[in-house]
């Protein structure tokens, strides 16, 4: 449901009750260019625990040694620095770049280690007595982390968003934008498949205003 287009009192009526002192693992998504880490910012500075994939992601390549190995054996050392690290700039370009069974082969290395460390987060914040955290992924839908979710959350914005706004940030040609772009499930696709979607496609106070709607709701449960 569109954050912007639903009456507060509402949302508490129907869910409160129900999840009223559960231990709530809520998950917000989005895609390249949706601004999702402005809204897991927000939440932050609102007091909300963030787990963070992406840094998750660049953590578990030093932590587990076997994740470069395969990237080096399977996509050539040109991705590898001369101290071992990985070229992310240049190995991003080239994952986006092929085709989806090849992307799918690394996926399938690296993701279960990211997942195993962030139901270790998980399991962590519920341990230190936390009501709430949220785990800010990318690939949340992609990668089916929604099943073990109670809530999910998705930034939207449109297309040609993503694309002027990536293109600004990221100083990317038009071809890698759209290559990350598709690389994704669409953002209309994921529309249909989480519980609440944040409109980013405007002002920041209208983005806030949609994020402190939902810090309320979550503060009821």
């Amino acid at each position: 449901m569109m954050l912007s287009e639903v009456d507060l009192e509402w949302l508490k009526k129907k869910y409160c009750i129900k999840n009223k002192g559960k231990f709530l693992k809520i998950g917000l998504t989005g895609g390249i260019g949706s601004g999702k880490s402005t809204i897991s910012k927000m939440f932050k500075n609102m007091g909300i625990d963030v787990i963070d994939a992406d840094k998750i992601a660049r953590e578990v390549l030093e932590k587990y040694p076997p994740i470069l190995e395969y990237i080096e054996e399977n996509f050539g050392e040109q991705y590898i620095d001369e101290f071992g690290n990985l070229n992310r700039r240049e190995f991003g370009n080239h994952i986006f770049s092929i085709s989806k069974k090849e992307r799918e082969k690394y996926e399938n290395i690296i993701i279960p280690y990211i997942k195993l460390e962030i139901e270790n987060q998980f399991k962590l914040y519920e341990k230190i007595g936390k009501k709430v955290c949220l785990l800010d992924a990318p690939l949340l839908i992609e990668q089916d982390m929604q099943k073990d979710l109670d809530f999910t959350v998705l930034s939207w914005v449109n297309k040609e968003t993503q694309i002027k706004r990536v293109g600004i940030r990221d100083n990317l040609s038009e071809d890698e934008i759209l290559n990350r772009i598709e690389a994704q499930i669409s953002l209309d696709k994921k529309r249909e498949l989480v519980d609440f979607i944040i409109d980013n496609s405007n002002t920041i106070e209208e983005t806030r205003v949609q994020v402190e709607k939902l810090f309320q709701f979550i503060n009821c449960l």
